[in-house]
C-alpha cells in the first residue's frame, strides 16, 4: 500500500483538481494491483487470501470514486 496519506472527505475539497486525478489514478492503480493479487491466490486455489486482496482493491476503488467525484465538482465550479 502507498505510504501518502490521503485526505479525509471534507479535505478533499481543499485539493487542486490536479492534485485529486493524480490521488483518483493513484488509488486505481492500487485497486489494479490488489485485483492482480487476488487472480493470483484464485488460480492458487487460496481463496481467503483472495478475498483479503479483492477488499483491499475495492477500498481503493471508493477512495478513488472520492477523489474523482470531487474533481467533478471542481470542473463544475470553473463552468
Amino acid at each position: 500500500m502507498s505510504t501518502t496519506t490521503t485526505p479525509t472527505a471534507t479535505d478533499k475539497s481543499k485539493l487542486t483538481p490536479v492534485e485529486n486525478h493524480k490521488n483518483a489514478a493513484k488509488h486505481n492503480e492500487e485497486a489494479a494491483k490488489h485485483h492482480t493479487e487476488a487472480a493470483k491466490h484464485v488460480e492458487d486455489g487460496k481463496l481467503e487470501k483472495a478475498a483479503h486482496s479483492t477488499i483491499k482493491a475495492q477500498a481503493h476503488h471508493a477512495i478513488a470514486d472520492e477523489h474523482h467525484k470531487e474533481v467533478v465538482k471542481q470542473h463544475a465550479m470553473k463552468s
